[in-house]
């Protein structure tokens, strides 16, 4: 039973594990306001630009059965407000965390291409070890 709950203390500390409980604690936090603005500002402005409140359409199929197609509608189109909302807050925040960084630098090669037989070698070989061709001998710029 011990060897099971240290195996289990590993598991749960593990970087990744934690990460993954700190972004849904923010994701459960976030809902709310993501919510209030879809509700609250959204909504009534695409009820204005379209003159109606989708989440009022309702299908009568027979007597006491109805099929809410406007709900759905609201659903979706505030999934597609959130999804945009989203997309522009983690834009933002990769800019934001990349801001003051200096560009990465190309990588040196250490390896060439040898001109006869074609395998890839040293940098720096002055004979290919596959072919024995002699290569010229690199040049400062290099």
């Amino acid at each position: 039973m011990k060897a099971f709950l240290k195996e289990f203390k590993e598991f749960a500390m593990r970087g990744n594990v934690m990460d993954l409980a700190v972004g849904m604690i923010i994701g459960a936090a976030f809902t709310g306001i993501v919510s209030s603005m879809t509700d609250d500002i959204l909504s009534p402005i695409i009820g204005l630009l379209f003159q109606a409140d989708f989440s009022n359409l309702v299908w009568n199929i027979t007597g006491d059965v109805n099929l809410k197609y406007g709900s759905f509608l609201m659903a979706v189109i505030n999934f597609l407000i959130v999804a945009f909302c989203l997309f522009v807050l983690v834009k933002a925040m990769n800019k934001a965390m990349s801001f003051g960084r200096k560009p990465e630098e190309e990588a040196v090669p250490t390896t060439k291409i040898c001109p006869f037989c074609k395998t890839e070698i040293d940098v720096e070989a002055t004979r290919c070890p596959h072919c024995t061709s002699q290569l010229e001998e690199p040049t400062e710029s290099e």
